[in-house]
């Protein structure tokens, strides 16, 4: 080890990762520190229900990262990362037995959505389609480092984006198209009324006509592992099973870059009050399934896709998303769920399947919302308990203990609502720096928030670099 690294990163997850990465990338000496004994945060595959059943904890599904600009410079594929997609990247079935489907092709979308609605959505998406590499690295880049590509269509994407998706909502005649844009806005647990949620739902759906909805074969975990082995060949190394408590605790480093909570970087770095109006968001009551057969959905579609959104109207997935952050479980959740198996045979035994379902929950909630969530799954596929073999629940205190990101079961490691969906951790222009000149925070905390796609540590590296550089001059 030399006697003064350039960086240490603190937090093996995709950003941690990533960040890694990109400063190795540049000649730079980078040591990473896990407390837990396994890498991935957020991206982990473990066997939580039988021998053989391979679940995601958290994530399964990866919209963003398959078009992560950051992803895409690095050669992730020779490390063993396979993007497998689903027929269909997601499905939302209604109480008629029909469906509504995001498909890789807009015709096909819009055509689900019925003919009142179907010019709608393609009027909507068509600026976008074909650019999303453009608008990709002008939304998810670091903040005043680079001038967009297509400052234009930035514009454009903002002036459709910025609005609450509950006033974009009404360019839609009927429920369907509705119900499932609304769908797409609850991803980041964020209630519709919010500004900006229009651009969440644009966000997901652009990325479907882009690139798809995929899994990694053999799970999230595959994510991790290979950002781990590029790393390795780049000279870095990762540590695992060593927490941290405090700055002392790590090699002299010219740079310490935190994949934490704010709350747990301004702890470990003694910052003190830094980040005390920084707000953690609604949690989410996720169950793992070993299942003896694929979901006996009532519709056709959703035997077919990858993702499966379950609330049958705008009005209640609306409802749901208010309730939970506003610190009520809803009654009828709206859930996401995902089927990792039916793309990926070696998630689980012969003839088996992975299933996950989550439904959203107030931030620190214990209580027990497996019912409620068995009878929304079993309203769109009667006889699913039946084939449940075992299940494995996670409500927010087990995902706080899981991944200490997760503060109070919050996913998004901070409410997606407001102003701190776009300006997050703080109000500022450099939202990966700290009032510590040499400690950075590269978390899903920062721009451009949730989501395995490692932005955020990319951006974050980029701040590290530049202040690393200029101290360099000096």
């Amino acid at each position: 080890m030399p006697s003064m690294l350039d960086a240490v990163v603190v937090g093996a997850g995709p950003n941690g990762l990533t960040a890694a990465v990109e400063l190795a990338r540049r000649g730079l000496s980078v040591e990473v520190f896990e407390a837990k004994d396994t890498i991935g945060g957020g991206a982990r595959t473990e066997e939580l229900t039988l021998p053989g059943f391979r679940h995601d904890p958290c994530s399964a599904v990866h919209p963003l990262g398959i078009g992560s600009p950051a992803f895409r410079r690095m050669p992730l594929d020779r490390y063993g990362l396979e993007w497998l997609h689903p027929e269909l990247p997601m499905a939302h079935p209604f109480d008629d037995g029909t469906a509504a489907v995001l498909a890789r092709s807009v015709a096909e979308t819009a055509a689900s959505f019925g003919p009142r609605d179907a010019g709608t959505y393609r009027r909507l998406v068509a600026p976008y389609v074909n650019k999303w590499d453009v608008l990709a690295r002008d939304f998810m880049s670091l903040p005043l480092s680079a001038l967009p590509r297509d400052p234009i269509g930035l514009a454009r994407f903002g002036i459709d984006g910025l609005p609450p998706y509950a006033w974009t909502m009404r360019r839609f005649r009927d429920d369907r198209a509705r119900a499932l844009m609304a769908g797409l806005v609850g991803h980041v647990i964020a209630p519709l009324s919010g500004v900006a949620t229009s651009a969440v739902g644009l966000v997901f759906a652009l990325a479907a006509h882009a690139n798809g909805w995929p899994l990694p074969r053999g799970g999230s975990q595959s994510i991790a592992d290979a950002l781990a082995a590029y790393l390795r060949d780049l000279g870095g190394s990762v540590h695992t099973g060593f927490e941290v408590k405090r700055l002392d605790d790590l090699p002299p480093a010219r740079a310490y870059v935190f994949d934490t909570s704010p709350t747990a970087l301004a702890r470990i770095a003694g910052l003190g009050r830094a980040y005390e109006g920084y707000r953690y968001g609604a949690s989410v009551f996720k169950i793992d399934y070993a299942l003896d057969g694929p979901v006996p959905w009532t519709a056709a579609e959703p035997r077919r896709a990858g993702t499966v959104q379950i609330g049958p109207s705008s009005r209640e997935i609306g409802a749901a998303l208010s309730q939970a952050s506003g610190g009520a479980a809803p009654d009828t959740p709206f859930l996401i769920t995902a089927q990792p198996s039916l793309v990926d045979p070696s998630r689980a035994p012969e003839g088996k399947h992975v299933f996950w379902a989550y439904g959203h929950v107030p931030n620190g909630w214990d209580g027990d919302l497996t019912d409620a969530i068995e009878r929304q799954i079993e309203r769109f596929a009667p006889g699913f308990r039946d084939r449940v073999l075992a299940r494995a629940t996670a409500g927010p205190p087990q995902l706080a203990a899981h991944n200490a990101n997760y503060v109070g079961g919050d996913i998004a490691c901070g409410a997606a609502s407001g102003l701190q969906l776009l300006l997050r951790p703080t109000l500022s222009l450099f939202p990966y720096t700290t009032r510590h000149p040499s400690v950075f925070l590269c978390s899903s905390a920062t721009p451009p928030g949730p989501g395995v796609h490692g932005m955020s540590g990319h951006n974050a590296a980029k701040a590290v670099w530049r202040a690393l550089r200029k101290a360099d001059r000096r």
